[in-house]
């Protein structure tokens, strides 16, 4: 038992009770104002594509559109139209709900369209072809009206068959996992490797049309008796669509041990699906996406070029991949010696790193390869079959998630085979070993004097990737024959860039969703706000121009920055410690999403998407003792000992779950719902504690800031989405909440002992004062923004004032109010959103003007830093480009999220 001494029973009762009375209730405000809302929100809303060209290719797009508060019922029923106002089949679901039963979030699918479409309130249009799904077979059958397909509810092939009418297209769709028992880490011998096969243990159908149909399948890879690499995917499938997509995730949980050659390394990692081969082998076409919409456009048995001509028309034809005409109407010097002519079985393209690929191809199996060609930045498309029909395939993010590879094997029989490599076979095998011995870091005192140096939190066995995930997504056409170049060319560009649906910043902004008045759009009326949308635009810019100089790209990197620079060897800290990668640390995914949501700019969105699938995947474990907590930044995103809720913060996740209703980080959000269980397991502060400590079920230490932020915003999202717990979570949102307000110094109090089983802060027997400059910067401001929005607790939003009110205060002022200072602080210009919403809520004019002068005038960015790249050139660096040495991470998300909040806030009490 802990050694702490037990708050009052009777105060976490009283606690308790005062939370059960705010259980559904709004503020007056908001209660007030609903009326107004629901008019408002009723208006028809513009949905509009990222990206130019609409759908194109892709079998299908959902959007999430936000209400306000009050606007629409929950059985309300939408339709949309097209820019002619004809009738656009959509499906529609419920997202979110606010507290009054109201719909905060709908997701809206479609299978046609081009440019902008129209939501409103009415009947849905019913597609000419609908998904049907029929789950009573053995297979469970999704009908798109185009293709059929059978997938499996057991064993190792998960999608039996792909069909276009009567025609097969593919067949045994699986996945394929090869292991390499034994990393060489020298030149010692032949490499072993054993295959391992997806096999399948639950099947679930998630939505059954009829314009969208999902379906879940989960396993893990298996031979024999062992079965390691739980995956997890899901196949969408939309009406009148010849196309699938598939969203793959894995969750590592090999052994690799640092110092040791054995273990279980991941030498390929794919997915494969057979292809009958029915047409002769000139009519049999292969495609391979290069650069762009480049293609490498070739026959299994190719008759160009041959000393013989066979005629133009036919070499055309071959070329446009037609079916040629009957060889006897060909030139016969060149139909008399087709057996002569070689047959092209085997294609492979292999993207080992960012900037190069090569592509080869051989006759079969156990003849020499040919080389083919290549590039710098493949499309990760391709496509095989014939005049009768084929496959067309593709890998999202092909060369930034490297090392990635497409195969084609044995196209010249009835049964071609395609793979597509998530990691490329011909890479060096998947090492994720500690990359450091410990170097003698044996105690917390050792470790601690280690963080001095480095920066990094060593800690022996904790910089272990076991739970760490990686979620890839592919696409599959079914094609009655070889497509044209032009919609080859369509369907690469889809895999590039999946098109998406959006909700103008207007409505986003309207909804009063992810922290009402926090965000408003870009305005540049005054040379002030000019200034600071500049200043946005430039930081934007610099890490998306760093990304590409510094190659921040791989299968388990791509969608993470840095965190620091070092002018010294102008690169930034990649080697050293917590100043490497960033793992979300004050939070940058919230700078990049309110950037997007106010501007609804397509470059930052696909900059927040990849950060959102990284940190949501790879910085967080979803399996072992630490479910639930996500790795401080370091070298290797799993190296660091601390593992916390503000890196797994369900905050991050929110934003593209709910503009885009994506299951995948659906899953994510609602695995944290339980996390609170996690501080048995693990005290983030063990190594800095003076008092003695010990992990109680009814008594566990949790801090109000970090630590209360990431537990909240899963439970608010899970209590919002009506998930399985929503219960159980609004009980914990509530009754939390509650226990902060209670405590003597409300959020100042700095942390409290939580109750596993009753989800209740016991309330301290006396006032203490524990502030630190990181609790309010993992998105405590955006969560408690929307809390007071949607609970009417005025203790709570008291508490929170308070704090906000003190932060940027004097030491004097801090000591008047709570009888000490808050010692020594940092971060001010990011605290100065506290003082803007405070200001707000108060209606506090000094609040106001010290908001801007904590913004203008204290740490972080200022109007004299030089807004400006140097050149780097030559031997300084190992590649041209630009540096900003006087730009950091931290720095770059608190001044971003300062701005746009002071901004949006405050935007019309700027000092001259």
């Amino acid at each position: 038992m802990s050694p702490i001494p037990r708050r009052s029973l009777l105060k976490a009762a009283a606690v308790a009770g005062a939370a059960a009375q705010f259980s559904w209730a709004l503020g007056a405000r908001d209660a007030e104002a609903a009326p107004a809302a629901a008019a408002d929100g009723a208006d028809p809303v513009t949905l509009d594509w990222l990206e130019d060209g609409g759908l194109g290719a892709a079998p299908g797009a959902t959007v999430g559109v936000p209400w306000p508060m009050g606007a629409h019922q929950a059985d309300q029923s939408f339709a949309v139209t097209d820019a002619d106002g004809g009738h656009v089949p959509v499906q529609t679901w419920p997202l979110a709900y606010w507290p009054d039963g109201s719909l905060k979030w709908t997701a809206h699918a479609v299978a046609t369209g081009t440019g902008k479409l129209t939501l409103t309130t009415g009947t849905p249009a019913e597609p000419a072809r609908k998904v049907t799904v029929d789950s009573g077979g053995g297979t469970i059958d999704v009908s798109t009206g185009v293709i059929t397909a059978k997938i499996g509810k057991n064993g190792t092939t998960i999608v039996k068959s792909v069909t276009r009418g009567s025609t097969e297209i593919a067949r045994n769709g699986r996945l394929v996992l090869l292991r390499q028992p034994e990393i060489e880490d020298e030149d010692q011998g032949t490499v072993r490797t054993e295959r391992f096969d997806g096999a399948v243990s639950a099947v679930t159908v998630e939505q059954d049309g009829p314009v969208r149909a999902v379906v879940r399948v989960d396993g893990k890879h298996r031979k024999g008796d062992r079965e390691w690499l739980p995956f997890s995917l899901r196949l969408y499938f939309y009406a009148g669509s010849d196309s699938f997509r598939m969203v793959h995730t894995i969750t590592y949980d090999g052994k690799q041990e640092p110092g040791k050659a054995s273990g279980d390394f991941i030498r390929g990692l794919g997915v494969r699906f057979t292809v009958p081969m029915r047409d002769a082998a000139y009519d049999r076409h292969i495609r391979i996406g290069g650069e762009g919409t480049g293609l490498l456009r070739e026959a299994v048995q190719g008759i160009t070029g041959l000393r013989r001509d066979p005629g133009a028309a036919v070499q055309a034809a071959q070329y446009e991949g037609k079916k040629l005409p009957d060889p006897a109407t060909w030139d016969q010097r060149v139909t008399t010696r087709l057996g002569y002519i070689p047959h092209w079985g085997d294609y492979t393209l292999a993207q080992l790193s960012a900037d190069g690929f090569t592509v080869r191809k051989r006759t079969k199996k156990g003849h020499g390869w040919i080389a083919a060609g290549g590039g710098r930045r493949a499309s990760g498309f391709g496509y095989v079959g014939g005049a009768s029909g084929g496959l067309s395939f593709g890998l999202r993010d092909f060369w930034e998630k490297f090392p990635a590879q497409l195969d084609i094997r044995d196209a010249h029989t009835d049964r071609a085979t395609v793979t597509l490599w998530l990691w490329s076979p011909e890479a060096q095998p998947m090492d994720l070993r500690f990359y450091h011995d410990g170097m003698g870091q044996d105690t917390y005192a050792e470790q601690l004097e280690g963080l001095n140096i480095t920066y990094e939190d060593y800690e022996p066995g904790f910089g272990t990737p076991y739970g760490i995930a990686r979620t890839s997504e592919l696409l599959f056409w079914a094609n009655d024959s070889t497509p044209t170049a032009d919609t080859l060319a369509r369907q690469a560009e889809a895999v590039r860039v999946l098109p998406q649906l959006a909700a103008p910043p207007k409505q986003l902004i309207k909804a009063e969703v992810f922290g009402p008045g926090l965000y408003s759009e870009p305005d540049r009326s005054t040379p002030a706000k000019a200034r600071i949308e500049d200043h946005l635009d430039f930081l934007f810019t610099y890490y998306k121009d760093q990304v590409e100089m510094r190659r921040w790209y791989g299968f388990w990197d791509y969608g993470d920055i840095m965190h620091t620079y070092d002018s010294a060897r102008h690169v930034w800290r990649y080697d050293i410690g917590g100043y490497a990668w960033d793992n979300s640390e004050l939070s940058p995914d919230l700078w990049l999403w309110y950037a997007y949501l106010r501007s609804g700019r397509s470059d930052i969105f696909r900059f927040a998407e990849a950060m959102t699938r990284h940190t949501g995947e790879v910085d967080v474990y979803h399996l072992g003792t630490w479910a639930g907590l996500g790795t401080r930044h370091g070298v290797q995103h799993f190296a660091d000992s601390a593992k916390q809720q503000r890196i797994a913060n369900t905050t991050y996740r929110r934003f593209y779950y709910f503009l885009t209703a994506d299951e995948r980080v659906g899953d994510l959000m609602h695995a944290n719902v339980d996390s609170d269980e996690t501080f048995l397991a693990l005290d983030p502060q063990r190594k800095v504690r003076t008092d003695p400590y010990t992990p109680d079920r009814h008594a566990l230490s949790i801090g109000f800031g970090t630590d209360w932020s990431g537990l909240v915003s899963a439970w608010l999202t899970e209590w919002e989405r009506k998930g399985p717990k929503w219960e159980k979570a609004r009980a914990r949102v509530l009754s939390t909440m509650a226990g902060i307000a209670a405590q003597p110094n409300g959020f100042v109090q700095g942390s409290g002992l939580y109750d596993l089983d009753t989800g209740e802060f016991a309330v301290a027997d006396k006032p203490a004062v524990s502030v630190s400059h990181l609790s309010a910067v993992f998105g405590l401001n955006e969560l408690c923004a929307e809390l007071i929005h949607l609970v009417d607790m005025p203790k709570f939003k008291e508490a929170y004032l308070d704090y906000c009110r003190y932060f940027n205060a004097t030491k004097a002022e801090q000591t008047a109010r709570y009888g000490t200072s808050f010692g020594t602080l940092l971060l001010f210009q990011g605290h100065s959103r506290l003082d803007a919403y405070a200001a707000v809520q108060t209606g506090d004019p000094a609040l106001a003007k010290r908001a801007w002068a904590k913004f203008y005038n204290s740490d972080g960015y200022t109007e004299s830093s030089p807004w400006k790249t140097e050149r780097l050139t030559g031997p300084a660096g190992l590649v041209e480009g630009a540096e900003a040495a006087w730009v950091s991470t931290n720095d770059t998300a608190l001044y971003g999220l300062a701005a746009i909040e002071n901004l949006a806030l405050l935007g019309d009490r700027m000092p001259a």
